[in-house]
Protein backbone atom coordinates (compact mmCIF):
# COMPACT_ATOMS: atom_id res chain seq x y z
CA UNK A 1 0.00 0.00 0.00
CA UNK A 2 1.22 3.23 -0.98
CA UNK A 3 2.63 5.85 1.98
CA UNK A 4 0.63 9.11 2.38
CA UNK A 5 3.36 11.07 1.08
CA UNK A 6 3.48 8.70 -2.43
CA UNK A 7 -0.19 9.63 -2.72
CA UNK A 8 0.32 13.48 -1.70
CA UNK A 9 2.72 13.21 -4.77
CA UNK A 10 0.51 11.87 -7.20
CA UNK A 11 -2.38 14.23 -6.16
CA UNK A 12 -0.04 17.47 -6.59
CA UNK A 13 1.38 16.00 -9.93
CA UNK A 14 -2.48 15.63 -10.78
CA UNK A 15 -3.56 18.71 -10.03
CA UNK A 16 -0.70 20.47 -11.80
CA UNK A 17 -1.92 18.71 -14.89
CA UNK A 18 -5.06 19.61 -14.16
CA UNK A 19 -4.16 23.25 -13.93
CA UNK A 20 -1.73 23.33 -17.38
CA UNK A 21 -4.74 21.59 -19.35
CA UNK A 22 -7.45 24.44 -17.96
CA UNK A 23 -4.84 27.22 -18.80
CA UNK A 24 -4.59 25.73 -22.23
CA UNK A 25 -8.38 25.82 -22.51
CA UNK A 26 -8.31 29.39 -21.56
CA UNK A 27 -5.91 30.04 -24.31
CA UNK A 28 -7.18 28.30 -27.02
CA UNK A 29 -10.55 30.05 -25.81
CA UNK A 30 -9.17 33.78 -25.58
CA UNK A 31 -6.92 32.99 -28.94
CA UNK A 32 -10.02 32.18 -30.90
CA UNK A 33 -12.15 35.14 -29.32
CA UNK A 34 -8.80 37.30 -30.49
CA UNK A 35 -8.89 36.09 -34.28
CA UNK A 36 -12.79 36.92 -34.24
CA UNK A 37 -13.05 39.90 -31.83
CA UNK A 38 -9.42 41.30 -31.75
CA UNK A 39 -7.45 41.57 -28.79
CA UNK A 40 -9.76 44.18 -27.23
CA UNK A 41 -12.59 41.24 -26.81
CA UNK A 42 -14.40 41.59 -22.98
CA UNK A 43 -12.97 39.28 -20.52
CA UNK A 44 -16.51 37.91 -20.54
CA UNK A 45 -16.53 36.58 -24.20
CA UNK A 46 -13.52 34.95 -23.35
CA UNK A 47 -14.74 33.40 -20.03
CA UNK A 48 -18.05 32.13 -21.86
CA UNK A 49 -15.95 30.61 -25.37
CA UNK A 50 -13.59 28.80 -22.37
CA UNK A 51 -16.73 27.69 -19.95
CA UNK A 52 -15.32 29.51 -17.09
CA UNK A 53 -15.71 32.66 -14.69
CA UNK A 54 -13.95 35.61 -15.08
CA UNK A 55 -12.36 35.50 -11.89
CA UNK A 56 -10.95 31.91 -13.05
CA UNK A 57 -8.97 34.16 -15.78
CA UNK A 58 -7.87 37.05 -13.87
CA UNK A 59 -6.18 34.11 -11.55
CA UNK A 60 -4.10 32.91 -14.27
CA UNK A 61 -3.88 36.00 -15.91
CA UNK A 62 -4.32 38.92 -13.80
CA UNK A 63 -3.91 41.85 -16.95
CA UNK A 64 -5.23 41.76 -20.40
CA UNK A 65 -1.39 42.24 -21.46
CA UNK A 66 -0.39 38.85 -19.58
CA UNK A 67 -3.35 37.55 -21.34
CA UNK A 68 -2.22 38.62 -24.32
CA UNK A 69 1.28 37.69 -24.25
CA UNK A 70 0.49 34.14 -23.11
CA UNK A 71 -1.50 33.89 -26.02
CA UNK A 72 1.14 34.79 -28.29
CA UNK A 73 3.14 32.56 -26.86
CA UNK A 74 0.54 29.64 -26.80
CA UNK A 75 -0.27 30.23 -30.42
CA UNK A 76 3.66 30.65 -31.57
CA UNK A 77 4.18 26.95 -29.47
CA UNK A 78 1.19 25.60 -31.35
CA UNK A 79 1.88 26.69 -34.92
CA UNK A 80 5.27 25.35 -34.25
CA UNK A 81 4.23 21.56 -32.97
CA UNK A 82 1.73 21.75 -35.83
CA UNK A 83 3.98 21.53 -38.76
CA UNK A 84 5.42 18.54 -38.23
CA UNK A 85 2.29 17.02 -36.99
CA UNK A 86 0.49 18.32 -40.35
CA UNK A 87 3.74 16.43 -42.25
CA UNK A 88 3.29 13.01 -40.93
CA UNK A 89 -0.30 13.37 -41.11
CA UNK A 90 -1.47 15.16 -44.63
CA UNK A 91 -1.06 13.11 -48.24
CA UNK A 92 1.56 15.60 -49.80
CA UNK A 93 4.01 17.76 -48.12
CA UNK A 94 2.33 20.70 -49.93
CA UNK A 95 -1.08 20.05 -48.34
CA UNK A 96 0.72 20.19 -44.90
CA UNK A 97 2.50 23.77 -45.96
CA UNK A 98 -1.14 24.74 -47.21
CA UNK A 99 -2.75 23.92 -43.50
CA UNK A 100 0.07 25.50 -42.16
CA UNK A 101 -0.63 28.63 -43.46
CA UNK A 102 -4.18 28.97 -42.17
CA UNK A 103 -2.83 28.40 -38.83
CA UNK A 104 0.12 31.00 -39.71
CA UNK A 105 -2.79 33.57 -40.70
CA UNK A 106 -5.04 33.12 -37.88
CA UNK A 107 -2.20 33.50 -35.19
CA UNK A 108 -0.67 36.61 -37.42
CA UNK A 109 -4.14 38.70 -37.28
CA UNK A 110 -3.90 38.41 -33.59
CA UNK A 111 -0.24 38.95 -33.28
CA UNK A 112 -1.09 42.16 -35.47
CA UNK A 113 -3.66 43.02 -32.50
CA UNK A 114 -0.68 42.17 -30.13
CA UNK A 115 1.43 44.75 -31.12
CA UNK A 116 -0.89 47.89 -31.01
CA UNK A 117 -1.63 46.42 -27.30
CA UNK A 118 2.37 46.20 -26.43
CA UNK A 119 3.03 49.74 -27.99
CA UNK A 120 4.63 50.69 -24.73
CA UNK A 121 6.66 48.09 -23.79
CA UNK A 122 9.12 48.10 -27.03
CA UNK A 123 11.49 45.25 -25.32
CA UNK A 124 8.90 42.98 -24.42
CA UNK A 125 7.73 43.06 -28.03
CA UNK A 126 10.68 42.21 -29.10
CA UNK A 127 11.62 39.48 -26.95
CA UNK A 128 8.44 37.84 -27.90
CA UNK A 129 9.30 38.73 -31.93
CA UNK A 130 12.35 36.77 -31.37
CA UNK A 131 10.38 33.83 -29.78
CA UNK A 132 8.61 33.84 -32.99
CA UNK A 133 11.07 34.22 -35.49
CA UNK A 134 13.02 31.29 -33.07
CA UNK A 135 10.48 29.00 -33.32
CA UNK A 136 8.45 29.40 -36.56
CA UNK A 137 10.94 30.14 -39.36
CA UNK A 138 12.86 26.88 -38.99
CA UNK A 139 9.29 25.27 -38.87
CA UNK A 140 8.25 26.54 -42.47
CA UNK A 141 11.86 25.74 -43.76
CA UNK A 142 11.19 22.00 -42.83
CA UNK A 143 7.76 22.15 -44.73
CA UNK A 144 9.34 24.52 -47.40
CA UNK A 145 12.13 21.62 -47.72
CA UNK A 146 9.69 18.54 -48.09
CA UNK A 147 7.42 20.38 -50.55
CA UNK A 148 10.48 20.75 -52.53
CA UNK A 149 12.04 17.52 -52.22
CA UNK A 150 8.51 15.95 -53.36
CA UNK A 151 8.60 18.12 -56.70
CA UNK A 152 5.74 19.62 -55.44
CA UNK A 153 7.25 23.47 -55.28
CA UNK A 154 9.81 25.40 -56.53
CA UNK A 155 13.07 24.91 -54.46
CA UNK A 156 14.09 28.38 -54.32
CA UNK A 157 11.76 29.86 -51.32
CA UNK A 158 13.20 30.98 -48.30
CA UNK A 159 11.01 30.09 -45.11
CA UNK A 160 11.74 34.00 -43.78
CA UNK A 161 10.37 35.52 -46.93
CA UNK A 162 7.34 33.75 -47.32
CA UNK A 163 6.23 34.17 -43.48
CA UNK A 164 6.98 37.63 -44.76
CA UNK A 165 4.78 37.79 -47.13
CA UNK A 166 2.06 36.29 -45.60
CA UNK A 167 2.61 38.48 -43.10
CA UNK A 168 2.19 41.41 -45.43
CA UNK A 169 -0.89 39.70 -46.70
CA UNK A 170 -2.71 39.62 -43.22
CA UNK A 171 -2.21 43.44 -42.38
CA UNK A 172 -5.38 45.22 -42.39
CA UNK A 173 -7.65 41.77 -42.25
CA UNK A 174 -8.47 42.49 -38.98
CA UNK A 175 -9.94 45.83 -39.23
CA UNK A 176 -11.74 45.03 -43.40
CA UNK A 177 -14.37 42.24 -43.17
CA UNK A 178 -14.73 42.62 -46.82
CA UNK A 179 -10.99 41.62 -46.95
CA UNK A 180 -10.21 37.67 -46.79
CA UNK A 181 -6.25 37.35 -45.88
CA UNK A 182 -6.85 33.73 -46.10
CA UNK A 183 -8.02 33.64 -49.27
CA UNK A 184 -5.00 35.87 -50.54
CA UNK A 185 -2.53 33.23 -48.49
CA UNK A 186 -3.89 30.79 -50.32
CA UNK A 187 -3.34 31.58 -53.80
CA UNK A 188 0.45 32.63 -52.81
CA UNK A 189 1.35 28.87 -51.62
CA UNK A 190 -1.00 27.66 -54.53
CA UNK A 191 1.56 29.48 -56.90
CA UNK A 192 4.63 27.94 -55.02
CA UNK A 193 3.37 25.16 -56.86
CA UNK A 194 6.47 23.89 -59.49
CA UNK A 195 5.53 24.67 -62.69
CA UNK A 196 4.75 21.21 -64.87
Amino acid sequence: MPDSSSRQGSSAASKRKDARRNQQTLLDAAAAVFVASGVDAPVREIAAEAGVGMGTIYRHFPTRADLIVAVYRHQVDTCAEAGPALLAAEPTAHTALARWTDLFVDFLVTKHGLAAAMQSDNAGFETLHAYFLDRLVPVCAELLDAAAASGEIRPDIEAYQLMRGIGNLCIGADSDPRYDARRLVALLVAGLRQPK
